[in-house]
């Protein structure tokens, strides 16, 4: 395992470990606040919270296994693992986003004020610090590592924190303003929030899973750091794909026919190490082609 790719792996599993803590302590208040307040926008919260503490969990898990190296069973490592945990988290979302809609829309017949309203908004509070202090460490990690799982990870804790502003918003109004019915709408609210966020982090991990090509800034990126050696006569065939915190990168350069093996072996090695420098921990593969060769049946008898 290379240096960059353990401390990637280091990093990333910090980052969960810090997230199933967080999770624990906000599921355990909560569940004592919704028990409190019978809100069910702290429903929602608490509901939400469960999740958060379920993909920490697996978040932990996909982080650990996509750090492990690449071993004879899987060549390209096991990054991938990351978004497989990610896509699965998607479908708990989804579920608990319809059971928190529907127990919403039968509030809505509910005008009694809910009770022990002080305990959920100071719960919420607790819960809004919490998980501020929280994504702006995952950000942290995420900037280091581009890792998806603490990607989809962070989204749970940012909605997490939208979802306490709310439940204050809704037991606010419910017991100052007299509005009974701000709590099923917030947790119509909540339920919209969750599905969006459960559909924007699956499309990200089907990306990953699908081999995805990198967003074209990143590709201008890499093209200008091999466009910086003038010895090469051209690039083509650039493929690209992340998997887990790992990038691949595949691509052909032309070279003068007539070059020696050698002096064109120094030349890649060049554009590699640039390259590796650019997108640490990146695997890369460069192949050779004669000036204006593009792929096609081998001709042996050229060869002889």
């Amino acid at each position: 395992m290379s240096g960059s790719h353990a401390h990637r792996g280091a990093l990333t599993q910090r980052a969960a470990i810090a997230s199933i803590g967080v999770a624990t302590v906000l599921l355990g208040l909560k569940f004592w606040a919704e028990r409190a307040t019978g809100s069910v926008a702290m429903l929602g919260s608490l509901a939400d919270t469960a999740l958060d503490l379920l993909s920490a969990l697996a978040t932990f898990y996909a982080v650990w296994l996509a750090a492990q190296p690449a071993d004879a069973d899987h060549r390209f490592g096991h990054g991938k693992a990351e978004a497989i945990a990610a896509l699965m988290q998607t479908l708990v979302i989804l579920g608990s986003a319809v059971a928190i809609g529907w127990r919403a829309v039968l509030q809505f017949g509910n005008t009694g004020e809910p009770h022990g309203a002080a305990i959920g908004i100071v719960v919420s509070l607790v819960g809004v610090v919490m998980s501020l202090s929280l994504v702006a460490y995952q950000r942290r990690v995420v900037r280091a590592t581009g890792s998806i799982a603490i990607v989809t990870d962070q989204l749970h804790y940012e909605s997490d924190l939208m979802l306490n502003i709310a439940v204050i918003a809704a037991l606010g109004l419910d017991v100052l303003a007299g509005l009974h019915g701000a709590d099923a709408v917030f947790g119509i609210g909540i339920a919209v929030y969750l599905g969006v966020g459960a559909v924007r982090s699956a499309r990200s991990a089907l990306d990953m899973l699908m081999d995805r090509e990198w967003p074209d800034a990143k590709r201008r990126r890499l093209f200008a750091v091999v466009d910086a050696h003038p010895e090469l006569d051209g690039v083509h065939a650039l493929r690209t794909r992340s998997s887990g915190v790992t990038d691949f990168i595949q691509f052909h350069v032309w070279l003068a026919p007539e070059m020696t093996v050698k002096c064109a072996h120094d030349i890649v090695e060049r554009v590699e190490a640039d390259v590796a420098a650019a997108f640490p921990g990146a695997e890369i593969m460069i192949h050779v082609d004669p000036v204006g060769h593009f792929d096609r049946p081998p001709q042996h008898e050229d060869c002889r």
